[in-house]
């Protein structure tokens, strides 16, 4: 396995863990406070948005151009 895989999968699963516990607290902190609704709505687009870049930037042809090159 490539370092650069093994590190972004290192960011990633330790990003899922910090967000899971984030947005954990959020939503008991909002079943207290019903202000905080708005705040979980957008950390949910958030989210959605960046699993979609990462998704693109895991999928995307166009960048694994580099791989291609003998060393």
């Amino acid at each position: 396995m490539k370092i650069d895989k093994l590190a972004l999968i290192l960011v990633v699963v330790g990003g899922a863990i910090l967000g899971t516990l984030w947005l954990g607290s959020m939503i008991l902190a909002s079943l207290q406070m019903p202000l905080m609704w708005p705040a979980v709505i957008v950390a949910l687009i958030v989210g959605y948005i960046a699993w979609r870049v990462l998704e693109d930037r895991l999928r995307s042809a166009e960048d694994d151009h580099y791989d291609k090159i003998e060393k």
